[in-house]
């Protein structure tokens, strides 16, 4: 990534364009349960809904006439998904809509965009426990439920994942399929870039035990994204 020059921050200049997309609904989300883990997130009995595999297709179909108006082939489309089943399956249904072949190169699991671990206390709860959760995130989002982790945590591999994106390709259109949490967090850490031009590179590099993150990750909420929901990030 490059930074513009000049004596006040600045935001970052990407070199791709960037769109999100959240799983679509998922047999978690209809039966109400918490499945962070790697062992259960890929697990094939907990991949889409019916209706998920529908938002999936409403997703490609959104995002292919973006790219139409926008003047971009829709086969250069670079899709990289969380390995776990309702991601790959949404990234996989996309794929096909856009005419992609799933198993070509420019579809590549990720394992930095997997879902957010809550830990083993939350792991097959209800989802209800998200507000506990959230309520934490809010007051302190580098503190990590116990074996889990933080805002921050999640908020240092994203933008890993973004940095390395960004470096290996150039005026691609790329699409990152993720989870609500995970998604919320990134949009909470481009929006610090925005303000700030070294945010990136300070959340990239923050230490677990770092307790100055920037309120902005606390807030992660407010970019709150329904299942299927696509977005322009970049």
């Amino acid at each position: 990534m490059e930074h513009s020059s000049g004596t006040s921050p600045s935001p970052p200049v990407f070199r791709n364009r960037y769109w999100i997309l959240r799983h679509g609904r998922s047999v978690p989300n209809e039966r109400g349960l918490i499945i962070s883990s790697l062992e259960n997130g890929t697990n094939p009995e907990f991949g889409l809904a019916p209706m998920g595999v529908e938002q999936a297709r409403t997703a490609g179909e959104l995002l292919r006439k973006e790219l139409e108006e926008m003047g971009v082939p829709v086969d250069s489309v670079k899709i990289h998904y969380s390995p776990f089943s309702r991601t790959t399956e949404t990234a996989r249904v996309v794929a096909g809509v856009l005419g992609i072949p799933f198993e070509a190169p420019s579809c590549k699991v990720v394992m930095g965009l997997r879902e957010r671990y809550f830990g083993p206390s939350y792991e097959l709860l209800s989802h209800e426990k998200y507000a506990e959760i959230w309520a934490v995130d809010e007051a302190h989002p580098y503190m990590a439920p116990e074996g889990g982790e933080s805002v921050a945590d999640v908020a240092s591999r994203l933008s890993q994942v973004l940095s390395f994106t960004d470096t290996e390709f150039h005026s691609s259109p790329i699409l990152f399929v993720s989870h609500g949490d995970p998604l919320q967090i990134f949009q909470a850490v481009l929006s610090g870039a925005k303000e700030n031009s070294s945010f990136l590179e300070d959340v990239t590099n923050m230490k677990t035990e770092d307790t100055t993150v920037p309120s902005v990750l606390s807030q992660h909420r407010k970019f709150a994204l329904h299942t299927g929901e696509l977005r322009r990030v970049v």
